[in-house]
């Protein structure tokens, strides 16, 4: 009797657990798309002149990233050779090496910008071949909470960098569209590392790409099918539907702001999370199945 009695108290133990578990998991999921800055990457010295260098980004992108016939860049992942991963796993150390908060912010934006470009190319990698990047990871959050990077003595994630440093520290909505998930559906990678100088103008050109190809915007059948970052990160492009509306028309090009202008119709939003591989593979092993949510 006793034994029975212990059984079920360590069956509902073990559930209570597992159920603390995934509540968990869901508060960071969750959490993973508010802007929320942490305060320890604040600091700037607008003083220092000196220049980050991302030469060796430069080199692989140049190697390895082009333009498909659907109009969108991909990477070749699978041509990527031992030499040029150990580069790119070198530009990363090199990032790792420094203090960004020793920096102006300007300096800043473009380091954090490159070293998440630069952090999710390389986790790909060393997964690939790969179907999504979904597969890695827990299945749940993805790869956005494991820690990839040790930067001024603090462990960081890609969801950190993101949502505790760029997205609150800037505050600015044209930063989603230089930052790359190695996806299909994802704003394409800049072909050069984004740089400190003419910030504008490069946040600019990126949110015109985007907006202007059908993964992020797309009017058919009085149907507006807009790219799920503007459902995910709604409240960063005015939270409305209306505000959304008028971001876009903000960069789009004549025609789709002609058509945009007269839309009275529904919306819908939609996301390939396919990798962006210039060349496809069969892969064998199942995929590990996630919820269709961006943590990232």
């Amino acid at each position: 009797m006793n034994k029975g009695r212990s059984f079920i108290v360590v069956v509902v133990l073990i559930g209570i657990a597992i159920g603390v578990a995934m509540a968990l998991k869901g508060y960071s999921l969750y959490q993973a798309t508010r802007a929320n800055a942490v305060v320890y990457w604040q600091a700037s010295d607008e003083s220092n002149q000196q220049k980050i260098t991302h030469g060796l980004w430069q080199a692989f992108l140049s190697s390895y990233l082009s333009d498909d016939s659907r109009g969108s860049r991909t990477l070749d992942y699978q041509s990527v050779t031992k030499q040029d991963k150990q580069k790119l796993s070198d530009y990363i150390n090199t990032l790792q090496s420094l203090d960004p908060r020793r920096y102006p912010k300007n300096e800043q934006l473009a380091y954090w910008v490159n070293l998440y470009n630069a952090l999710v190319i390389n986790l790909v990698l060393r997964h690939y071949p790969i179907d999504s990047i979904k597969n890695i990871g827990d299945g749940l959050t993805g790869p956005w909470n494991i820690e990839l990077a040790t930067i001024a003595g603090k462990q960081v994630t890609l969801n950190q960098i993101e949502h505790g440093i760029l997205r609150p520290l800037w505050q600015d909505n044209r930063i989603h569209y230089v930052i790359n998930c190695a996806s299909i559906g994802c704003p394409d990678l800049p072909p050069q590392p984004f740089s400190s100088v003419n910030i504008n103008k490069q946040l600019n050109e990126a949110a015109i790409r985007f907006i202007n190809q059908h993964k992020a915007v797309q009017l058919a059948n009085n149907t507006l099918t807009l790219s799920s970052i503007y459902n995910w990160f709604a409240v960063d492009f005015g939270s409305s539907d209306q505000n959304i509306i008028k971001h876009i028309k903000a960069y789009a090009l004549p025609e789709l702001k002609s058509e945009l202008e007269h839309f009275s119709g529904t919306i819908e939003f939609d996301y390939n999370w396919k990798l962006n591989s210039t060349k496809q593979v069969s892969i064998k092993a199942p995929m590990i199945k996630a919820p269709m949510t961006k943590s990232h």
